[in-house]
């Protein structure tokens, strides 16, 4: 395991995105491709590094409640309520967008993603820089995420200012998206943290987006996102492998386990010549509901 970034490279980093460059970082989610959110041109780098259409917006992080507030146009209590019982975590708030972000990071809505993320080095960059940092997740648009230091270097390479290590990320995959800024608020993105546990802490019913929306407001929505080149298939159990020579991935049986393996496999999968990749589809329950979401359009076909 390598060792945790130091004071000294943390302080670089910081430096670079303060002065409009790139930095891939770890979350708890994924690996992130960050640059300063206050800076359009810096942003824009962003895009271009990942092959990412315009139309598609990122997520801000922040290192604390003020942060938040600052690039919102407004903090209801039911952010309030949210952020305190999950963050710093693995969820990303969508709210009214202040003025201070550029248009080029919420692709033109007027409405923002913010999260905390729940990983050290993430938070002491994002202090250290003193601006929210802009981040999707370090890859090529619509490509495997990153779990770790070195999916970043295979497949960004030296287009990115610096990368700092924290190791495996914890949680495997993307944040939960949650619109508050409509009602009912809408889950626009299933992650790790479930329908039913934003219900239980908010006291009130939510939705999910449903199919392919007309307005992108949340990373993650194109019908085909998360995709290994070799073809892959969800496999209902007893069903029949596909033809050729494949493999099917052997997954943990419990969803915290299965969300924190699943992008690694299909990283190494990926690089092994197979014909195609497999997994038995997991049950059809809410904790599951994130998972097969990934699996869903890691799977879909062009």
């Amino acid at each position: 395991m390598s060792e945790p970034p130091t004071e000294e490279e943390i302080a670089r980093a910081a430096e670079l995105i303060r002065h409009g460059g790139l930095v891939a970082f770890p979350t708890e989610t994924v690996y992130g491709l960050g640059a300063n959110a206050l800076d359009a041109k810096a942003v824009a780098r962003i895009y271009e590094v990942k092959g990412r259409p315009w139309a598609s917006p990122l997520i801000v992080h922040v290192a604390d409640e003020a942060m938040a507030r600052s690039v919102t146009s407004g903090w209801p209590t039911i952010a309030q309520t949210l952020a305190k019982h999950f963050w710093p975590g693995p969820l990303t708030l969508v709210l009214g967008k202040a003025d201070v972000i550029p248009d080029l990071v919420t692709a033109g809505l007027h409405s923002v993603g913010v999260r905390m993320p729940a990983h050290p080095v993430a938070i002491e960059l994002i202090r250290r820089a003193g601006v929210p940092i802009a981040a999707p997740s370090a890859n090529p648009f619509t490509q495997i995420s990153p779990t770790t230091a070195e999916h970043v270097r295979a497949a960004l390479g030296d287009r990115v200012g610096m990368i700092l290590d924290g190791g495996p990320t914890m949680i495997g995959i993307e944040s939960t998206v949650a619109s508050i800024w409509r009602d009912p608020p809408v889950i626009l993105r299933p992650g790790m943290i479930t329908q039913e546990e934003l219900q239980k802490v908010t006291e009130r019913p939510w939705e999910r987006e449903m199919g392919l929306p007309q307005i992108m407001e949340s990373p993650g929505m194109q019908p085909r996102h998360y995709a290994p080149r070799t073809p892959f298939y969800v496999l209902e159990p007893g069903t029949a492998a596909p033809a050729g020579r494949g493999r099917i991935l052997e997954m943990p049986p419990d969803p915290q386990s299965f969300a924190a393996k699943l992008y690694a496999e299909l990283h190494g999968a990926d690089q092994q010549g197979w014909d195609w990749i497999g997994v038995t589809r997991p049950p059809d329950t809410p904790e599951w509901a994130g998972i097969l979401d990934r699996l869903t359009k890691a799977s879909a076909r062009e």
